[in-house]
């Protein structure tokens, strides 16, 4: 499963397969073969954020700039003029482009004991503007947040685990070759019966260990999306691949 991001962003990803807390006892719950095919994306994904088609950056998604190909998914961005307003967080957000994003149908959920894997390759442009994200949120209330990898048009990639909008732990590292793919892992594990620690890889390297507290027994939605503007600052103009997520659950 890949994901592509083109023109004049593109990000593209492999593929999500969830594992269950012994790896003995795991379980595939998006497997690699989901962007094979219309009906196996079907099967995992739907298109958009799960709340709509806005959120906090100056892309609105539609479906147009989602594509399947050669076991890829490709995320397109377009320039728009004449879009009405999206507003977030009670501010109008002008939309200057339209996008790609999707999310996967399974919510993530960290038992007792229990865990995930989110791997892939990904292909990720790091140009000013473009700000393309694979993550993990809430599905009720906020946070959790934790973002597996996020671009923000600097020249690096970011790992974050947000505990309460001004308690973020964060991790920026450089983003070597952004024409190359780049494999991304995120290893969720239930620390204490509350507390969620993740472990954050890039190419097959440990770059951070963070914490969420709390977050066992909250739901998460699992979101790739080609957001522009915003965080990654204006004006503006990623690819993913092998995506898998393993569930660790008993």
């Amino acid at each position: 499963m890949r994901f592509l991001l083109v023109s004049p962003v593109l990000m593209g990803i492999g593929f999500i397969t969830p594992i269950t807390a012994q790896p003995t006892a795991s379980k595939v719950i998006i497997p690699k073969t989901c962007f094979n095919s219309q009906s196996d994306f079907d099967a995992n994904f739907n298109y958009l954020y799960p709340w709509g088609s806005d959120h906090n950056g100056a892309a609105r998604m539609d479906k147009a700039h989602v594509a399947l190909s050669d076991n890829t998914l490709t995320l397109t961005a377009q320039p728009v003029k004449g879009q009405k307003d999206a507003s977030h967080g009670g501010k109008a957000i002008p939309i200057h482009y339209l996008s790609g994003a999707v999310n996967a149908k399974q919510h993530f959920t960290v038992s007792p004991k229990g865990g995930f894997d989110f791997s892939g390759d990904f292909q990720a442009t790091t140009t000013k503007g473009t700000w393309p994200a694979f993550w993990l949120t809430a599905v009720t209330g906020w946070p959790p947040e934790v973002d597996m990898a996020e671009w923000k048009g600097s020249g690096k990639i970011s790992f974050n685990t947000f505990n309460t909008s001004s308690s973020v732990l964060a991790k920026d590292v450089n983003y070597p070759s952004p024409g190359n793919f780049h494999s991304i892992r995120s290893e969720l594990r239930d620390l204490n019966g509350k507390d969620v620690q993740i472990k954050f890889y890039m190419d097959g390297s440990l770059v951070t260990t963070q914490v969420g507290k709390g977050y066992v027994g909250q739901a998460m939605y699992l979101v790739i999306n080609l957001q522009m503007e915003g965080s990654s600052g204006s004006p503006g103009p990623t690819t993913i691949k092998n995506l898998e997520i393993l569930s660790y659950n008993p």
